[in-house]
């Protein structure tokens, strides 16, 4: 395995490389890196592929932009980035294979939307992307944040507005938001402001869903809303597993995509 860092769009970006073979490249969830691939990097290299897995601008040790992204910025960097780093089988320039895990999932939905050429088959992994209807709890929390707004608006209260704002989205259990710092946490407000259903209905690659049936994040119900929308798709719901499949267990993981990409 190797790491490289290299200039894409004017931001210097980490990725690593292992294997050879028919490239597979992974996209990484909020908070995460190419670091939290690496077993199943490894897992599926020695099954005969390239795998590419790069650091997101702003995770890892990528650079942050200086301006916040959305999915379409993020989706117009991965187009850079292939071009970029060459991602070649044999003498020519083909398809290849995308796995996206929830963060990262946003971006492949839209990817694949955009550019169903450049992907061989797709992979799912607790993907993020579509937009759920706020319970109770959270209607009652958005009506408080509301009010908290008009309370802190006066000058000599305004000091506390981000503290009591924090304390809300930890409420929320969102403390992804709570750790990401100036332009991440407003890239995180456009990331999660988007649904991406009506790109996902059209996609027609060849698609494994792979979802951890004990997910409190992105709960298992959205599995079978991408299997109803995926008219090209097939589930897999794994017992005892959490949002982080490839990370609770790498070999069961790598060995269901291995089994999905193969001829």
């Amino acid at each position: 395995m190797r790491e490289e860092r290299i200039s894409v769009n004017s931001l210097l970006v980490n990725y690593k490389v292992a294997g050879e073979g028919e490239p597979v490249l992974i996209l990484h969830g909020w908070g995460g890196s190419s670091d939290s691939w690496i077993k199943v990097q490894a897992l599926l290299a020695k099954k005969g592929y390239q795998i590419i897995v790069p650091d997101f601008p702003g995770f890892g040790l990528s650079v942050t932009p200086a301006n916040p992204f959305s999915v379409q910025d993020y989706v117009d960097w991965l187009n850079a980035f292939i071009k970029e780093i060459e991602i070649t089988y044999g003498e020519s320039i083909r398809p290849f294979y995308l796995i996206g895990h929830s963060f990262g999932g946003r971006v492949a939905i839209k990817f694949a939307n955009q550019n169903p050429d450049k992907i061989k088959k797709l992979v799912f992994c607790n993907s993020a992307g579509i937009k759920s209807d706020p319970d109770l709890s959270t209607k009652i929390v958005f009506t408080l944040a509301r009010i908290g707004n008009a309370i802190f608006s006066p000058k000599i209260l305004s000091r506390f507005k981000d503290s009591v704002r924090s304390f809300f989205y930890l409420f929320l259990r969102n403390k992804d938001y709570v750790k990401a710092k100036g332009t991440m946490q407003e890239t995180m407000k456009k990331v999660i402001s988007e649904d991406l259903i009506s790109d996902l209905v059209n996609i027609q690659n060849p698609t494994l869903i792979v979802w951890g049936e004990e997910d409190k994040i992105v709960p298992v119900r959205y599995a079978y809303i991408f299997q109803a929308k995926l008219k090209n798709s097939e589930l897999k719901v794994l017992s005892e597993i959490g949002h982080s499949p490839h990370l609770e267990d790498p070999e069961l993981l790598a060995e269901i995509v291995h089994s999905f990409l193969k001829p």
